[in-house]
This record gives structure tokens, sequence and C-alpha cells, in this order.
């Protein structure tokens, strides 16, 4: 019974009946020349002298086709012996090269491709509600679709290829056959009831994307990534609800990180009136004291959360050193944050475009780093190799630009690597980004050095040649797209990495954070300490910050969290099971 949808899809595809009218006609023919050759069989034998029934021709013409040849019936005339090599020479071309293959293209691989038609779903069910939509398969969509799944929700894939859906199918990912340009695609995944439609193909298919959405349903968001500025405007008119530039956003992300660009608290979140942010301790009066002598929390209410040291989490303790090389994450409310502004912002002198930014690299990335620096009154200098993107950025004018490969030392010289307050690497190659990572930092042990990364695996090592911070536009996108759904519950402090608010689960209601696993100070099966922190715990009369261990989780509160993704995951695994 599984096979009975693929045998009446194969029955009723108009390519298998043009397919079996071409497989029955060649199967006729051999029909023919087989009972030709059976007829000359009988002709030559009598010739001979011989008589033979019909059924003995058959076989005779059959086993010489074939090339069995059993040799148990042959003839004694050169003119027999003549004939028998024509039909064995045409059994070798019709029976043993042509059938196979006829057979092959124009039964088997048709059968075939009607089951994987009649595997891969065409449809959702009619009850699916509250899903998402998504177009395309890429960086952006793979890590969302694990966020998402964390979260809850359902989505649904749509691919215009029958092998690649019954890939993905395979693969563990709901996909759903269809064409882009076609309303009924949009129908069958019941795109009425969904809760979003997210389009990251190129700038022309998503505006064919939008306008045919539109003509199924008004009221579903749709958020669409532009590649390049000028479709912006296109992409908007034709439906599209958030249009957002992710790989410029990456450029803006990487700028506005650097130390210069906020002199004060740079704000990662709000968390429902709980603010946390960062702030760099290199060049402040921070650096070189323990933590309990900055008095942060005594002068301004704001804790320190956490240290951030090239891609490690630092629990704070009170004896803890603060090096040039960290992070301070800290916590509080918007007028703790407004006091801490005005007592222990950064120096001044760092916003002046005396001392440059470094560049490496002049992609879309770099420019719009670029861009986002000039903005802010500071002075950027871009170093690129390619001649022709150093003209086209010429021509555009208002950058600084050289000529020259980023690993000579010559051209980071010529560039001012000696004097540069932050590198900021931003090339498509995950490899190049390492190695100059690396290389800026036995130049320059204090620059701060932000790193672009292009896969997730490239992450720790960019942190260990050097790296103060990685980012990457997938992620980027991937969490933006987030905190379009769950509004002041995410936030990206640094690739892989991030902060979240949850509701507690009903399992850990009444548990202590120990009890619960969420206690900073335990350790897991192999020993080592745990990556993830609570960072609050809110309830409806209080906000308790940096919780301590006998902490009650009550119903209704909320747990502001920082940790990997995959750390993050295993907590939620293992709460949800209990």
């Amino acid at each position: 019974m599984k096979s009975l949808p693929v045998f009446i899809y194969f029955l009723h595809n108009r390519t298998t009946k043009r397919n079996f009218f071409v497989l029955s006609k060649f199967i006729g023919f051999l029909v023919v020349l087989v009972s030709l050759y059976s007829l000359l069989f009988h002709l030559l034998m009598l010739h001979e002298g011989r008589e033979y029934s019909w059924i003995t021709g058959f076989y005779w013409s059959l086993t010489v086709m074939s090339t069995l040849g059993f040799g148990d019936i042959t003839f004694q005339t050169d003119l027999g012996l003549l004939f028998t090599l024509i039909v064995l020479l045409s059994g070798v071309v019709f029976l043993l090269i042509l059938l196979p293959f006829t057979f092959v293209q124009f039964f088997y691989q048709p059968w075939l491709e009607a089951q994987q038609r009649a595997r891969t779903p065409k449809e959702l069910p009619e009850q699916t509600a509250g899903h998402i939509v998504f177009t395309s398969l890429d960086p952006v969509t793979i890590i969302l679709i694990k966020k998402l799944q964390r979260y809850g929700y359902q989505y649904a894939l749509v691919e215009p290829d029958v092998h690649r859906a019954q890939e993905l199918h395979e693969a563990g990912y709901a996909v759903v056959v269809g064409e882009y340009d076609d309303p009924d695609t949009y129908r069958r995944l019941r795109l009425p009831q969904a809760r979003l439609v997210i389009a990251t193909n190129d700038d022309l298919t998503n505006t064919s994307i939008g306008f045919t959405v539109r003509e199924v349903t008004d009221q579903v968001p749709i958020i669409t990534d532009a590649d390049t500025i000028h479709s912006v405007d296109i992409l908007e008119f034709s439906g599209n609800t958030k249009v957002f530039q992710f790989t410029r956003m990456l450029g803006q992300g990487l700028a506005s990180r650097t130390n210069a660009v906020s002199l004060g608290a740079g704000i990662l979140g709000n968390f429902n009136g709980l603010l946390v942010a960062e702030f760099p301790a290199v060049g402040t009066a921070f650096e070189g004291k323990t933590m309990c002598q900055t008095g942060i929390t005594e002068k301004t209410g704001v804790r320190i959360v956490g240290l951030w040291q090239r891609g490690k989490f630092i629990d704070p303790q009170p004896e803890t050193l603060i090096t040039a090389a960290m992070v301070l994450m800290l916590a509080g409310s918007k007028e703790q944050f407004e006091r801490y502004d005005t007592l222990f912002q950064l120096d001044s002198s760092l916003q002046t475009d005396e001392v440059p930014v470094l560049i490496l690299g002049g992609g879309r990335v770099g420019k719009a780093a670029a861009d986002t620096l000039e903005e802010h009154g500071l002075r950027s200098i871009i170093v690129e190799k390619d001649k022709e993107i150093v003209e086209q950025i010429m021509r555009q004018g208002g950058k600084e630009c050289l000529l020259g490969d980023a690993a000579d030392i010559d051209v980071l010289r010529r560039a001012g690597i000696e004097e540069a307050r932050t590198v900021l690497i931003t090339t498509r190659n995950d490899a190049v980004n390492i190695y100059l990572a690396f290389y800026c930092r036995k130049l320059r042990p204090k620059v701060e050095i932000i790193s672009r990364a292009l896969e997730a695996r490239a992450v720790s090592r960019l942190y260990r040649a050097g790296a103060d911070l990685v980012m990457s536009a997938a992620s980027l996108g991937a969490n933006t797209v987030l905190q379009y759904l769950r509004p002041n519950e995410f936030s990206m402090f640094t690739e892989g990495v991030s902060i979240s608010s949850r509701i507690v689960p009903l399992t850990l209601v009444g548990k202590t954070l120990v009890q619960a696993g969420l206690d900073k100070h335990q350790v897991d099966n192999q020993g080592d300490n745990r990556g993830y922190t609570v960072l609050a715990v809110q309830r409806e009369q209080e906000q308790i910050i940096m919780p301590g261990p006998e902490t009650e989780l009550c119903r209704n509160d909320r747990i502001v969290l920082i940790g990997t993704d995959e750390e993050e995951q295993s907590f939620w695994d293992v709460a949800m099971m209990e």
C-alpha cells in the first residue's frame, strides 16, 4: 500500500507516458528482430537439411544474441556461420548495450524520481499554524532554524528542486517542494496561518517572492535580506515588512564594538528594564585592579556579572585581576548606567581622527565598517589587495584606501599598524582572517582586534590567534530575526555566545539554582566548569542580579542567562525532560 501513491503518480505523469511509449517501441523492435532471426534460422537449417521446431528457433536466437551460446545447435555451412556472427553482434548492441540503457533511462530512473517526489512533502497539514516559512537554506537560516527549534517554533523550507528537497528531507529538514513564483506553493504551505516569511535568496528572487506572497495574503510579515543598498527600496515596495542587509549590518556591528565609537558602556540588550552592557578595560582606571578595588557597584549600583577575555567567559570574583584584554559585562537599570557613564566613561582622546582604525579588507563589510566609523568622526584606513575594489572605493571618495597585501609588514606599516587603536579584519576567508589576527597580535600585543568569521568552526581558532571579538553575518542575521520574533528576550554578545531571557519552566519551579543545575560554580561530569551563567532572576516585585546558588525559582520568574548556544540548548533539553 505504501507504493500505491508512487504508482499512481508514476502512471499519471506526462513524461512517464512518453517514456513508456519509447520503451514499448524499442521492445517491439526487439520482438520483431528475434522473430526475424528465428525465421531465418529455420530457412538456413532447411538449407543444410535439418529441421527444428519454432520454439527451438526462438531459443537459438536468444542464446546467441545474449552471447550465452550453449553450442548445442550450430550451423555447418559458411552461410550459417556468417548469419550466427550477425545475430551475435546485433545481440551485443541491442540486448547488452541498448536494452539496459533504455530500461534505466525510460523506466528505472523515472520510477526512482517518482519515489522521491512521493516521499518529499508537497504541502503542510491543514491545521498547521504559527509556523515560519523559509525560502532558502543558507548560513543565516541554518543557524536560525536551530534557534527557532530551541524556542518551539515550527518551520517549513521551500525548495523547487526535487533532488535537493529529497536530500534536505533525509537530512531532517522540514521541506516542501514548490516553485518560488507559484501562489499555489504558498497556499500549500498554509501561508495565511503562518507567523513569518523569511526570504534570503538573491534580490531578484526575493522581489518575486514578495509579490507572490502578497497575492496569497497581506497579513503575514516578510523579512528579506538585501544584497545591495540599491535593492532596499525595490524590496520594500514589493511588500516586504522588514528589509535588512546582514552583510552591511556586520560591518556596522564590527565598527560599533570598537573602543572609540562609544565612550560609555555599550548596551547589548534590554530585558524588561534590565540593561546588559559591555565595557572594555583597556585604557581605563580598572586596568590592573581587582574586582573589589573598582568600586563600581558601590558608586553606581551597576553590577559586574562577568568578564570576557578572548573567547572565554570568566566568573567575576572579588580577587579577580582585570587586565587590558578583558571586557567587563555589566548589568543594571537605565539610571544606574547613566551614573556609570558619568563616572567611568573612556578617555575622550580616543575619539580623534589622528589615530586610525585599520580595516583589513575592502569588501562590503569593510566599507560598511568605514562608513560607521566616519559617522562617529573617526578616521579609518582600508587595506585591500584587489586593485578594482581600491579604484572603486577611491572613485566614491571620502575614504582612505591602501592597495597592498595585509600580510606584508611594509603595507601594514604604511597603513599605520604601529599607532592604530583598533584592527578590523573583514576578509571573506577564515584562514586569512586567522593569519592576520595572529600577525597583528604579534606586531601589536595590546591593540584591539575584532574579526569577521564565515564558519562557526573558525571562531575558536580566531580567538586563539588573538582576536578580542568575533562576529559573523550568519549569526548576526539569525539573531536579528529572532529579536524581531521575540523582542526583549534575546541579544547576541559575540559569535556563539548570547544573552537570553526565558520564563522558568514548570519543572524547575520550587528548585534552587543549585538544584536546577544553574549554579555557575557547579562542574559537569567531566569536571569542567559550566560556561553558562544566570545574570538575573526577574520577578514581579524584584530583580535579583547575580543571584546566589540558594536562590529559589518561583512560578512566572524570568531568568536572564548568558552562555554558548550549545550550553543553553543542553540545559533546556535537560530542564524540559525532568
